[in-house]
């Protein structure tokens, strides 16, 4: 009996029209990155697990997919030496792009010119349990500067972050915070030590509104008293320059805070004074990767579509101290291709072009005029046009059934009337419309 072909959970396989339209979207990010003079970088797909353990808290760690050393390692070992993990598996798949990046940066420091512009599209692995846009493989596309501290960096992500979405046909509203701020804020309430406590719970505050938000701070330990001085915070409304404004006056007592406010007033009028026309917006309730981030956080949502965030990133100042080379600040962003996908799929922004590969097919009406037709396809090649000849010389209607299931816009014929005459009769699929012209100018007919 024959196995049945399967797939492990959380995978997938791409179909031609899926990979045209992934490879557009990664192209055109990739596109954007090397504009603003970034420059790739690839790592390992497995990294040894000294490299990712510990680097991903606790449910991280359960959440890599560790590799055997060698596919009969096992078999040599006592069986007591079987429950040892570190004896069977010392590689694992990586699970992020971050820490194969801080790796890549430490051991490659006497290589690389600070600050040094690096982007990365690569799969990551996570053991997470499959479900709906979650899955076990998928993309990062990640880019980043590292080595310097310049607010500078973060006003070239909020252009990169425009320049990506404008391409894509994508509207988007750019959320904001900074972690300074979060920090003052806590100290404001006088609960600096339960920081992490606070903005977990003010960061549920869209998904689950104020009231739950205040009944969880009260959970974790912080009294009435002090959600009081948050609740203004969370309710602040005008302007951004308005906003930082009131923020001055509420964190007046925090040096930290201050500085937050200081930055990402820096960073919005360096944004205003670029030209940048992307809706920008600061958000005191956005708190992600906290234990991770030291400044400014970023957060991309798409206006006209409901899905979770399709960017985000921050910057941080010591992600190669994991590895010993400490006090390196930079600065990144990771936009989530599959998300991305979601919504140019939902949205039908996909230009129709992009779900075909071939753009002009040739007919083979037999072997003089399949010669001739080999000619005409080897010239649009060279032109840059994809074409290809039927291989067969099947019936019109097969050939035809052919060009429209490929979604090839555009069929080429030369029979015996057009080889006589020396040209080529095009039909355009998509309206129907034909018209014949000499074999020379059939570039300038197709394009």
């Amino acid at each position: 009996m024959a196995q049945k072909p399967s797939i492990p959970k959380g995978t997938r396989d791409f179909s031609p029209v899926e990979m045209n339209r992934r490879d557009y979207i990664f192209n055109t990010i990739r596109g954007v990155f090397r504009l603003n003079g970034y420059s790739p970088i690839e790592t390992p797909a497995m990294e040894n697990l000294s490299t990712l353990l510990g680097k991903y808290g606790d449910e991280g760690d359960k959440l890599l997919f560790k590799v055997l050393n060698s596919g009969d390692y096992a078999a040599k070992l006592q069986p007591h030496e079987l429950t040892e993990a570190s004896k069977i598996c010392e590689k694992g798949l990586r699970y992020d792009l971050t820490v194969p990046f801080a790796r890549y940066v430490v051991q490659h420091q006497n290589e690389i010119v600070f600050p040094f512009k690096r982007y990365q599209i690569q799969p990551v692995w996570r053991a997470d349990r499959p479900q709906k846009g979650r899955y076990r493989e998928f993309y990062q596309c990640d880019v980043d500067v590292i080595g310097s501290k310049s607010l500078m960096n973060e006003v070239e992500l909020v252009g990169i972050v425009q320049s990506v979405f404008e391409k894509l046909g994508i509207n988007v509203v750019l959320k904001m915070n900074n972690r300074k701020i979060l920090f003052g804020i806590a100290e404001v309430m006088g609960h600096a030590d339960k920081m992490i406590d606070i903005t977990v719970a003010i960061d549920k505050l869209e998904k689950i509104g104020l009231d739950n938000v205040k009944a969880e701070l009260l959970e974790r330990g912080i009294e009435d008293e002090a959600i009081a001085k948050l609740q203004p915070i969370l309710e602040l409304s005008g302007t951004t320059a308005e906003k930082l404004d009131t923020l001055s006056k509420i964190l007046a007592d925090s040096e930290t805070g201050l500085l937050g406010v200081s930055e990402m007033r820096t960073v919005f009028d360096a944004v205003a004074a670029a030209g940048y026309t992307l809706d920008i917006e600061l958000d005191l309730s956005l708190a992600r990767g906290l234990n991770y981030y030291t400044g400014a956080i970023f957060e991309v949502k798409a206006k006209d579509f409901a899905i979770g965030s399709i960017c985000g990133g921050g910057r941080y100042d010591n992600l190669t101290g994991i590895f010993g080379l400490s006090d390196v600040s930079g600065v990144g962003i990771s936009f989530g291709a599959d998300r991305i996908y979601d919504v140019m799929v939902g949205l039908d922004l996909f230009p129709a072009e992009v779900g075909c590969s071939t753009k002009v097919l040739f007919v083979n009406l037999g072997q003089k005029e399949s010669l001739a037709s080999l000619a005409a396809v080897n010239a649009l090649r060279g032109a840059g046009i994809s074409a290809e000849l039927y291989p067969d010389s099947a019936k019109m209607k097969k050939q035809m059934e052919y060009a429209n299931r490929r979604m090839i816009p555009f069929v080429a014929i030369i029979g015996s009337n057009e080889l006589e005459q020396g040209v080529v009769t095009i039909k355009n699929m998509a309206t129907g419309e034909q018209k014949t012209v000499s074999v020379v100018d059939i570039t300038e007919a197709i394009e």
